[in-house]
């Protein structure tokens, strides 16, 4: 029994996912614009949120090459596994 799962977005997701990604990052901008501290401590908030942008960022995709690396092995396994059991005859006299 094979299941296949077609992991493709609609346009509305993706459209959601841009835009509350987006005004997330515009809203922690703002504010961190409009604290009342001097402007050494914004700049340190600042580069703090610019960071855990990037490396959000870096570990989504990580996650997603390791799965699609791991997809791809078990396709790989799979054929090979399909290509020995057409290549099997159960009848062939042993020799």
């Amino acid at each position: 029994m094979k299941t296949n799962v077609n992991a493709t977005h609609t346009n509305a997701w993706i459209t959601q996912t841009w835009i509350s990604f987006f005004l997330s990052i515009t809203a922690t901008g703002i504010g961190i614009l409009y604290l009342p501290v001097n402007p050494w401590v914004k700049g340190y908030l600042g580069m703090g949120f610019l960071f855990s942008i990037g490396s959000t960022v870096s570990l989504a995709k990580t996650i997603r090459d390791v799965d699609e690396s791991k997809r791809m092995l078990s396709r790989i396994d799979e054929a090979k596994l399909e290509r020995l059991l057409a290549e099997y005859d159960p009848y062939q006299s042993a020799q």
